[in-house]
């Protein structure tokens, strides 16, 4: 009701199980997919790889909206291809919010993990793998911003370019990186210590 309710959105289905999400996902190919954590016959994260898990050719945007705040539904979401995580208390506004986000290739973790995610990334861990070509100063400007969370309006704004030069400089990065969207550019970003 509440993303039914925007002007510039339609919800155009809604499913009982994990399976007929793949399904209807893969049917009618939708902007944005909205998944809870379990779910019957496939839980959230199952679908999420098959949606938009490595090696997914035309990988759709899921967010996934759930009341398990727990680490381990996080990590394993946003490594699948998550383009968000929500808690269901979050409220509709940030909802919202979440689906437009996904819809223009952004990302939004409910601000409560953001946080714990932040301090997980910024841990010792083995080394980040490197960009399969080095990135240039500009790109790591790029990655710093999206590191710390900056829409694409914002990053052109703060590196005084255009919205186009922007996407150029993501497609570019995620090519380098091996990566397919903002979420990895940030993980590679913290883990490998461009961002600290």
């Amino acid at each position: 009701m509440i993303l039914d309710a925007q002007p510039d959105m339609e919800v155009v289905t809604a499913v009982a199980d994990g399976a007929a999400a793949v399904a209807e996902a893969r049917r009618l190919r939708p902007d944005v997919c909205l998944l809870d954590i379990r779910m019957p016959k496939l839980d959230g994260l199952e679908v999420t790889r098959a949606l938009a898990g490595p090696g997914v050719e035309n990988p759709l945007r899921v967010v996934i909206v759930t009341t398990f705040d727990l680490d381990e539904y996080v990590y394993g979401a946003l490594r699948s291809g998550a383009t968000g995580f929500l808690l269901k208390d979050s409220g509709p506004t940030l909802l919202i919010e979440a689906v437009r986000a996904a819809a223009a290739g952004d990302a939004l973790v409910s601000p409560s993990i953001t946080v714990r995610l932040l301090r997980h990334l910024a841990q010792p861990r083995r080394a980040a793998l490197p960009a399969n070509d080095p990135l240039t100063e500009r790109e790591l400007d790029v990655v710093r911003l999206v590191a710390k969370g900056r829409t694409n309006q914002e990053v052109a704004g703060e590196l005084f370019v255009s919205l186009s030069t922007v996407k150029t400089h993501l497609g570019s990065i995620m090519g380098k990186l091996g990566v397919r969207n903002r979420v990895e550019i940030a993980a590679w970003a913290w883990e490998s210590g461009v961002v600290s």
